[in-house]
């Protein structure tokens, strides 16, 4: 009985050991990284040029120098240059958990999607407008589209596994060893280097400029485009009892529902903001953290004041202890006609299913209404322009990424109690070590998720240098550049702002 026993235990260990060898072999049978290159010429800022696009697999590592993570990239690289001082701008979106598609065909990349400039019209079904982008930089700067690991083609591979990659602070690291890489790689230490992102793009951005200023391989950056920044959470998040919520998204209220022809209607758009502004630092913010000790007459007397902002009923104000969350603001603004407004962007609406619900059934409209035509335009060019082969699907967001995302600050068994996200002051103490390293925001007066004024407490905040925070300002939402008027000034802006900084 013992000798079987024992040949049963050899038996189950050998098998083990088998398994587990199998699984190393496997593990280090890694593909060398796949790269697909073609040939294109374009005229970008009134020149012509060839360039090359490169849509390119990098292999990520962990400190054993074993391979975790497959990240995928599009370059654009303008033919005939000398790589040691061309500028280079590094381009994600945010999410977390979302591709860098959004940016890339909506306005950074060499031709872009159309999607009209009525926000009261769908998108549709194909097929979509897809046009040359004449204001793309490709003149002055190569462009480096990043897709993190769980979007597009980007997974963890070898022994990494997402949660490797999925939080913030192990996601600005494996940002900024892909960045590193790609310098190594082209020769550009010495080059003129830019990031750009926008919403949770730009929450990495101002950690990236932190981690690439450590780890023993120091990266100053000369600049970073901030598109509807959210750096401290506080200021984005319309929960009840955050009160800081409530005096950010004010003027945002204020400034759609003037577009709604609720409020405003005698004033021009800056001056209605203007005052939005001044009441929110003023009246409102004593009488929110006044609460119940104001006098009826004194809430009465607010609730007025927020009515005259909003177009809301100043009943339903009152109900609402004089503190609109967002997402019945944007069902109660156009109760009456049986729609809701937009997140992303204040200026789309539509028709709901259930007019009685607390807030929007249908979802966002400036999303829904838009996300179609990026999807179908993307999938279509990587294929066809950009000649990529590979039998697997590109994700413009990641499965499962949102639930499984560590928003901790701080490593892995350091204390911390929960708190509101910020990278804001880790990008105001990059800012004060590298003292030529700019910052341009972008904002949208409708974007009613991270909203304008928001920005401006922010970077009114931390110690940021105040000289060298560049603030701009549109009449669109999130991504302002699905307004053509804003895409026209947006290019401009970034314009101007890189070069500026590459004479």
């Amino acid at each position: 009985m013992k000798r079987v026993l024992l040949s049963l235990s050899i038996f189950f260990i050998s098998q083990i050991a088998f398994s587990q060898e199998e699984k190393v072999v496997e593990k280090s049978e890694i593909p060398a990284p796949k790269s697909y290159e073609q040939s294109h010429t374009g005229t970008f800022g009134g020149v012509k040029l060839s360039y090359k696009s490169v849509v390119g697999e990098t292999h990520l590592k962990n400190s054993k120098g074993e391979v975790i993570g497959s990240l995928w990239s599009t370059s654009y690289l303008r033919d005939g240059m000398d790589e040691t001082n061309r500028p280079v701008l590094f381009i994600f979106n945010g999410g977390p958990g979302s591709a860098s598609v959004w940016l890339h065909m909506g306005f950074f990349g060499p031709k872009v999607v159309k999607t009209g400039d009525d926000p009261g019209i769908d998108d549709g079904a194909a097929p979509y407008r897809f046009v040359d982008n004449p204001q793309a930089l490709l003149d002055i700067t190569d462009l480096v589209f990043i897709d993190p690991i769980g979007t597009g083609f980007s997974k963890a591979i070898g022994v990494g596994e997402n949660k490797d990659f999925w939080g913030l602070n192990e996601d600005a690291e494996s940002i900024s060893q892909f960045i590193r890489i790609w310098v190594t790689k082209h020769g550009r230490w010495q080059a003129p280097k830019f990031i750009a992102g926008e919403s949770f793009g730009t929450t990495r951005a101002a950690k990236i400029a932190e981690v690439l200023e450590g780890g023993g391989q120091t990266m100053a950056l000369n600049g970073i485009v901030l598109i509807s920044q959210a750096l401290d959470y506080a200021g984005s998040s319309s929960w009840p009892d955050n009160l800081t919520s409530f005096f950010t998204y004010l003027p945002s209220m204020a400034v759609t529902a003037q577009y709604h022809g609720k409020a405003g209607l005698d004033k021009s758009l800056k001056e209605f903001v203007q005052e939005a502004r001044e009441f929110a630092y003023g009246e409102y913010l004593e009488a929110l953290f006044l609460g119940e000790k104001q006098t009826i007459a004194q809430k009465e007397a607010i609730a007025e004041k927020l009515a005259y902002f909003t177009g809301l009923d100043r009943n339903y104000i009152l109900q609402s202890n004089n503190q609109i969350l967002m997402h019945r603001f944007k069902k109660e603004l156009l109760r009456d006609q049986g729609k809701a407004i937009g997140t992303l962007d204040g200026r789309y609406f539509a028709t709901e299913t259930d007019k009685s619900a607390e807030g929007p059934v249908l979802g966002d409209a400036s999303s829904f209404m838009t996300d179609a035509a990026y999807t179908a335009v993307f999938q279509n060019y990587l294929r066809k322009d950009l000649k990529v082969e590979l039998d697997e699907p590109y994700f413009g967001s990641a499965e499962g990424m949102g639930g499984s995302w560590n928003w901790k600050p701080v490593p892995d068994g350091a204390y911390w109690e929960p708190s509101y996200v910020s990278t804001a002051r880790s990008l105001s103490e990059a800012m004060h070590r590298n003292t030529a390293m700019k910052v341009m925001v972008a904002n949208g007066y409708y974007d009613l998720i991270t909203p304008f004024f928001d920005s401006e407490f922010t970077f009114a905040r931390h110690d940021f240098p105040q000289d060298r925070i560049a603030m701009k300002y549109y009449e669109a939402g999130h991504m302002m550049y699905n307004r053509q008027g804003d895409f026209d000034a947006l290019s401009n802006d970034i314009r101007d702002f890189i070069s500026n900084l590459i004479k």
